[in-house]
């Protein structure tokens, strides 16, 4: 029994890991619904801490912008601010756990910085899995709005949407994406950003020109009947590439799943046939534990570079 005796405060940590990490997702959801209650009252809004850190993180644009339009993209109940503080308090319990498991600068450092980015990549990863969805529907989806714009006159592109939106003729998510686009031109009054909102919602090169050519209907007025018949016809050419493209997205991801998969049968094989060895390395060693650490790191880099992969080329 007194061999055991140092199995109980790792194990006990790792447990009691886990389930921090089950009730910080039951909490995103509690303050995000809270949050939501609480924008409607502006005098609460004022000196809440989320608002003066949404603040502060306005005075960079650019990453501010960016964070904003990816999760107004996903339509996920939570701010930037909201979003970067829970990153900070998720990072926090990185440091927490690193201190517990490893007691290492480097054991601390990596495992805060993987817990710190992980929301982000959770972020782009479900985003990933949206654009996959959307893909194929897109060119039916445009199809659909061309010929609603040719119903309004070929003048009234906010027309054109809502008859698109209204029809319910869309397949699968790129139904919701439209809808979301429709919204936001007729209540949020920042065309250029809905317009941006949309092109990170579809993920391709041709949700840019289709946003283009929305573009310069809404600020100049111009029909762009000739421009959607032209886009029309390009993405029917290029159909066979879209496929080759959707099916190169899908070998990444199944390309990104495949460490965990290996790991998992690694360490199973090795529970299987020597339990007591296996338990004693993979949870008291400190050798041990760093290979893992290594491991969930390499793990991390690999959807990384899924992502890097996955960017826009069609």
């Amino acid at each position: 029994m007194r061999g055991h005796e140092p199995a109980v405060l790792p194990l006990t940590v790792i447990i009691l890991f886990l389930l921090f990490f089950i009730i910080l997702q039951q909490l995103i959801y509690a303050v995000a619904d809270q949050e939501r209650k609480q924008d409607r009252l502006l005098y609460r809004r004022q000196g809440r801490l989320l608002n003066r850190l949404t603040l502060m993180l306005s005075r960079y644009e650019r990453p501010y912008r960016h964070l904003s339009e990816l999760l107004e993209s996903m339509r996920w109940p939570i701010h930037a601010g909201g979003f970067v503080l829970l990153s900070g308090l998720i990072a926090l319990t990185g440091i927490t756990g690193g201190l517990l498991l490893f007691q290492s600068f480097k054991g601390t450092l990596l495992l805060s910085s993987l817990s710190g980015a992980a929301p982000y990549l959770w972020l782009r990863l479900a985003l990933m899995n949206r654009q996959l969805k959307t893909r194929m529907d897109f060119l039916p989806a445009v199809e659909l709005f061309y010929q609603c714009y040719l119903v309004t006159g070929g003048r009234q592109v906010r027309t054109a949407l809502q008859r698109t939106v209204e029809e319910r003729r869309l397949l699968g998510p790129i139904q919701t994406v439209f809808e979301q686009l429709y919204r936001n031109l007729s209540v949020r009054g920042d065309d250029e950003s809905s317009l941006r909102i949309f092109s990170a919602s579809v993920g391709h090169v041709w949700g840019d020109y289709f946003v283009q050519i929305l573009r310069v209907a809404l600020t100049e007025g111009n029909s762009v009947e000739d421009n959607l018949k032209d886009l029309i016809t390009d993405m029917r050419k290029a159909r066979r590439a879209n496929q080759q493209e959707r099916n190169r997205l899908l070998e990444i991801r199944i390309a990104n799943f495949s460490p965990i998969l290996f790991l998992a049968l690694f360490i199973g094989i090795n529970v299987r046939y020597n339990p007591e060895h296996a338990y004693y390395y993979y949870l008291i060693d400190p050798r041990g534990r760093d290979m893992l650490l290594n491991a969930v790191v390499l793990i991390f880099v690999s959807f990384v570079m899924g992502l890097y992969l996955s960017r826009k080329k069609m």
